[in-house]
């Protein structure tokens, strides 16, 4: 199994440690790759709308971007780790996923992300950790990933070498479950009841005529017709 992470944090924290453990669960060292943001990604979108109307590779920041998009489209699994911020995921995390607002499926997704499987994982001292997810886990679904779980812990402590034994041992518990669903999982799972429905909706409004780049996109791809990204 191929892993990608991508850590919302440059420091190696309670939200690295659990994501790594995952990982570490589930594949070989070799097949692990994983990026640090804003270390390996730290552009903001400036909102120029080239990779909408024109192409990705007309977005200023492409090629800074293109070696975590190729580990992304290469994995088997995706893990997205981040910190709580105000109640919300780090504003790298953001930053990085704004940049993939193109390949939502209401424009040109990726036809690889219907057969991943996708986590995200987050932490706080306190509070905070489902809209934390919930910023995560949006991308991962309008982008096309059928499965996606989700872990967060109120650690009660800011660095991963104060959290209690008592957490540690939740933590593993909860890791350890999640790595048992995916090792199970079909690695093409079925695609969900909501990435059909918006599939279906832009299916017809590509047929039409809407956006030109995704006009064009989706009749190469054939999803204007019968042929759809996913196995049947």
């Amino acid at each position: 199994m191929k892993i990608c992470i991508i850590n919302g944090q440059n420091h190696r924290g309670s939200t690295y440690h659990i994501g790594r453990m995952l990982a570490d669960k589930l594949a070989d060292a070799g097949d692990i790759t994983e990026f640090f943001l804003p270390r390996d990604f730290g552009e903001f979108c400036c909102g120029c709308t080239n990779c909408f109307m024109k192409s990705a590779e007309k977005c200023p920041h492409y090629e800074k971007l293109s070696p975590i998009t190729r580990a992304v489209d290469e994995a088997d699994l995706l893990i997205l780790t981040s910190p709580v911020y105000v109640y919300h995921c780090t504003g790298a995390m953001k930053a990085w996923l704004d940049h993939y607002g193109w390949r939502w499926i209401v424009h040109r997704p990726e036809e690889k992300m219907f057969s991943k499987r996708g986590v995200v994982i987050s932490t706080a001292a306190g509070a905070g950790m489902r809209p934390t997810n919930k910023d995560m886990a949006d991308s991962l679904s309008f982008w096309g990933v059928p499965k996606i779980y989700k872990l967060g812990y109120g650690v009660h402590a800011t660095s991963w070498s104060e959290i209690s034994p008592k957490m540690r041992a939740k933590i593993e518990r909860g890791v350890s479950a999640v790595a048992k669903k995916l090792e199970k999982d079909d690695l093409a799972p079925r695609v969900s009841i909501k990435g059909r429905l918006f599939f279906t909706v832009f299916h017809f409004a590509n047929k039409k005529g809407w956006n030109p780049a995704d006009g064009e996109y989706w009749r190469e791809k054939g999803w204007t017709e019968d042929v759809r990204p996913w196995k049947k």
